[in-house]
């Protein structure tokens, strides 16, 4: 398996992004809120070893890529347009789009900002309108943390940067602090002050196949809004988790689910272009 990183500029500002696998079938990643392409590690690697092309990407103010301290550069449709230009760089055909909780929020504001670019949606933990007082109450508290306590938090993330990567559950806990107080509070500001996602009428406007991933327990991402979603969707398809842990511990049956999911998308668009190949010919 193959596995390359890699960066390009948009906009002035770098972002950066790593590629597992080759081939046509790709399915291009973005992370959570304040977290990074590693939580990806895993899946990455996993999918690539059945044939898929994965491109895990750092949207702007995250992991390697640039951290701009203006909060206006923080937004659902500045990500949007972020994920819509790695495709173009990478000249990938239609990929599949997808990611965990901000990154399932990008994946919908790219499907309705930029209409058939991609091919299908992966929706893990979306945060839609059954989730705004409990992210309200998780993050305002911690944008206020990050105002008032700078210094605590800079030396904090000082020292948790010294500690090197190694587990990769530890690693995802550890990059929340290993960040810098100014670039977090930038992006929540920028995020929290303008739309969360699409609206309900924009999503149900999405015209293509969707696998949405739900967890029970989980007030942030609540089980509500991902069955919501599918009803929106026309072709969206739920699948239970048993937990948020799930797929961190366990991750063979939901790789499966995905990796089945992407098999049908791109079977069932060859077998469509076969089928206009041949009725063009026969014509």
């Amino acid at each position: 398996m193959t596995r390359d990183e890699g960066s390009f500029r948009f906009n002035g500002n770098r972002i950066a992004f790593e590629v597992y696998g080759e081939g046509e079938r790709a399915l291009v990643l973005v992370h959570g809120l304040l977290m990074n392409q590693h939580m990806y590690d895993r899946m990455g690697p996993a999918l690539a070893a059945r044939g898929f092309k994965v491109v895990t990407v750092d949207m702007l103010g995250h992991g390697a890529s640039d951290r701009p301290l203006d909060m206006r550069a923080y937004s659902m449709t500045a990500f949007a347009d972020q994920l819509a230009a790695v495709c173009d760089h990478l000249e990938l055909d239609r990929p599949v789009v997808g990611g965990t909780s901000l990154g399932a929020n990008v994946s919908l504001e790219m499907a309705t900002r930029h209409p058939g670019r991609a091919r299908a949606l992966f929706i893990e933990m979306p945060v839609l309108d059954n989730a705004l007082v409990a992210a309200g109450l998780i993050f305002l508290p911690i944008l206020v943390t990050l105002r008032f306590g700078r210094p605590v938090i800079g030396a904090v993330a000082g020292l948790t940067n010294r500690i090197p990567r190694s587990h990769y559950l530890v690693d995802i806990l550890l990059d929340w602090t290993r960040r810098e107080p100014e670039a977090s509070q930038a992006v929540l500001e920028g995020l929290l002050f303008g739309r969360t996602a699409p609206p309900r009428e924009e999503r149900e406007r999405i015209d293509v196949p969707a696998l949405v991933i739900g967890h029970p327990a989980d007030p942030l991402h609540p089980f509500s809004d991902s069955d919501m979603l599918v009803e929106e969707i026309p072709g969206a398809r739920l699948v239970n988790a048993e937990s948020i842990f799930e797929w961190r511990l366990k991750p063979d049956r939901l790789d499966d689910e995905l990796a089945a999911f992407l098999g049908e998308v791109y079977e069932s668009e060859t077998a469509g272009v076969d089928a206009r190949q041949a009725r063009s010919a026969s014509g």
